[in-house]
């Protein structure tokens, strides 16, 4: 199995690569980026080949290619994917408008390639964990879930960021995407309406798109959700940020933690602490399902279509921003 990587404008894009590395069976093509400068840093750093135009890493041949461009720039490699008849692992979210992200399904489809979305959290061990609870039934009726994915103000690893030109937004744009799809896959229910709040208090004069934010939404099964995506973080916190859920029921609590498996590591050369986990490794699993979806000639467990729902709820809770009102999807 042979993979490439375009793009190593997102920061996930380094972590990839160790995953692959640790694959049996699995090699890494190489890496390209339309920056030269950053393509040829990374290709230093990590010692891979590096391709100076995405054209020529795809004449390779790939088994499969892993998209870590700005989120604008997603719908343009993942044609040029689908064209060359790779299949795809795109970061998310899975575009900026849902013109865009139809047309990259599209696409695809009519390539039969594989498209898969960054989801880690689908694959991440406390969060099966609580949905197999969730779908037990156990708990009884679901009457309401309180998610957070909050973070640090990203422009400190990447500056494109808070460039909404080429992130699509800010904090609703990068957090919303992981949460709703977390509650569309646990609770099998669409969401039906939206209402969002953000504002532009926390790292004001870093960013001139929003960094707080807040999301309600309600599913058609009557179950209602909150989702705080804010970049509240401080630059010397242990990481970047997290994700956690606590789900209110007929008959219990349910509260898990997806990064709750971790050891707080203090040196003396590093400014903050960090955090070394322990546990499972989401991004290793998910890499694991785009290798074993292309071998075996199936749709992977993320689809594009769980791209698009859940950029369909982020675009809403920016329409619920400007008009202050509840928006209704599909109306």
């Amino acid at each position: 199995m042979r993979l490439g990587i375009l793009s190593f404008a997102h920061l996930h894009a380094e972590a990839y690569v160790q995953n692959v590395r640790a694959m049996r069976g699995v090699e890494l093509v190489g890496i390209a980026d339309q920056d030269s400068t950053r393509g040829q840093r990374f290709a230093r750093d990590f010692a891979v080949d590096w391709f100076n135009s995405y054209d020529d890493l795809l004449a390779e041949q790939p088994d499969g290619v892993i998209i870590c461009s700005e989120n604008a720039n997603h719908a343009g490699l993942v044609l040029k994917a689908a064209a060359a008849g790779v299949p795809v692992l795109c970061e998310k979210p899975i575009a900026t408008t849902l013109e865009d992200a139809q047309a990259m399904i599209d696409a695809c489809q009519q390539a039969a390639v594989q498209l898969m979305i960054a989801f880690p959290m689908r694959f991440n061990t406390p969060i099966q964990q609580a949905a197999q609870v969730m779908a037990s039934g156990q708990l009884g009726q679901i009457y309401g879930i309180k998610g957070v994915n909050q973070g640090e103000c990203p422009r400190y690893h990447r500056e494109w960021f808070v460039d909404k030109t080429l992130a699509g937004g800010g904090a609703l744009m990068d957090h919303i995407v992981h949460l709703a799809d977390v509650l569309r896959w646990t609770l099998q229910s669409e969401v039906v309406e939206v209402f969002a709040e953000a504002n532009h208090i926390l790292y004001a004069d870093e960013a001139d798109v929003e960094t707080g934010g807040m999301v309600m939404l309600t599913f058609a099964n009557g179950v209602f959700a909150s989702i705080d995506c804010s970049w509240n973080r401080p630059p010397y916190y242990p990481t970047w940020g997290g994700l956690a859920m606590e789900v209110v029921a007929e008959k219990g609590l349910l509260t898990v933690d997806a990064f709750k498996q971790t050891a707080t590591v203090y040196q003396h050369t590093l400014q903050r602490p960090t955090w070394a986990y322990w546990g499972s490794d989401a991004n290793q699993a998910m890499i694991a399902e785009f290798v074993a979806c292309i071998r075996e000639g199936r749709a992977p467990a993320v689809s594009g279509q769980d791209g698009y729902k859940a950029l369909e709820v982020v675009l809403a809770a920016y329409r619920s921003v400007e008009t202050g009102q509840p928006v209704r999807l599909g109306a």
